[in-house]
């Protein structure tokens, strides 16, 4: 179809991204984002930031206060924009999102970059014993809704530096006290991306070209990922591999560390009556084993493929980054943090 080629568009028609708009630019993913688009130089950076935010961000980056409770200020901040991007932690606001979609459309915003930012969005059935599942496809389904803008979720697994040094209910690792929680024999294999390749992921998937020239061209463009999700990955790798990096990186011995294994499901379920009790480590640490279940779920790579040649990610150093989520947890960078 002729509308699916840039050399076919009315006369006026951009086949590129120039103007990005991004919430959370000074928080813990979002400067990662920033730095890479910075860095790329393609695109110019609008903060979306609270009035009173203290978030430092980036030189370089415009920035636009905002009202979440006026619907008119967002939509005054996103005119002109053609991408917007969300990230936002688990504790955010629920209603924050939906309030930015919706200012989204009514700016006219092509493309929005929802509040994705993990695991497999199309395994619904991993999403839901992980309970961010459904509010997620919620907002996806929104913005198809509104008609408005198309969405593309990144996938990127969890966060490789904050899982393993972000305490032992996530990747299972205790730095301080060198123990290790292995679930089931430790060699369930997921998919995990570091901080500066997700923010290459996105930086490189927003320096596509919108859609194909022509018929003959099949390079990556934005167009191949409307309404999907983008697949990536750092490294796909198992508890029992994490802990061989840690052992390289420290010159330590195993002898050295207390590692227990316990069958996952039940840690998933004993995870689940913690969070239920009130206990938010119950709430992190049944996300996080649910994906090391024996079905693969957090292994999307094995199932979709990765999209990281498309996007031309680097292949990265694991123990690099082994190094750097030590350093954060003996800096006590995590401890303010509930897990």
């Amino acid at each position: 179809m002729a509308e699916e080629y840039a050399s076919k568009q009315p006369q006026g028609f951009k086949n590129n991204i120039e103007n990005v708009a991004i919430v959370g630019a000074g928080g813990q993913s979002g400067k990662f984002i920033v730095e890479a688009m910075l860095k790329n130089g393609k695109h110019n950076i609008t903060a979306i930031t609270r009035e009173g935010s203290t978030n430092k961000i980036a030189e370089g980056v415009h920035v636009k206060k905002v009202d979440y409770n006026d619907h008119a200020s967002l939509v005054n901040a996103l005119k002109g924009q053609d991408a917007l991007v969300i990230t936002m932690g688990v504790t955010a606001p629920p209603d924050q999102q939906t309030k930015l979609i919706e200012a989204a459309a009514a700016a006219g915003m092509p493309w929005v970059l929802p509040n994705e930012f993990g695991g497999d969005g199309l395994n619904e059935e991993a999403g839901k014993d992980a309970f961010l599942g459904p509010p997620k496809k919620a907002v996806r389904d929104h913005i198809e809704k509104l008609g408005k803008s198309s969405w593309i979720g990144i996938a990127c697994g969890f966060w490789y530096e904050f899982s393993l040094g972000g305490g032992p209910y996530r990747y299972g690792f205790d730095f301080k006290k060198k123990t290790v929680t292995m679930y089931d024999d430790g060699t369930m294999r997921l998919n995990t991306s570091t901080w500066p390749q997700t923010g290459r992921e996105v930086a490189n998937l927003l320096e596509l070209k919108v859609l194909p020239e022509d018929e003959h061209d099949k390079s990556p463009c934005l167009a191949d990922f409307r309404n999907k999700f983008v697949y990536c990955s750092s490294f796909t790798i198992s508890q029992k591999e994490m802990f061989e990096s840690i052992l390289r990186v420290t010159g330590a011995s195993a002898d050295d560390w207390k590692v227990t294994y316990v069958p996952v499901k039940e840690a998933y379920q004993d995870a689940v009556k913690r969070m239920q009790s009130g206990d938010l480590t119950g709430f992190a640490q049944a996300m996080y084993s649910r994906f090391f279940f024996p079905d693969g779920a957090g292994n999307y790579g094995a199932s979709r493929g990765l999209d990281n040649d498309k996007l031309g990610l680097p292949k990265e150093d694991l123990d690099e980054f082994t190094k750097e989520a030590i350093r954060l947890a003996e800096s006590g960078y995590f401890d303010s943090m509930y897990a």
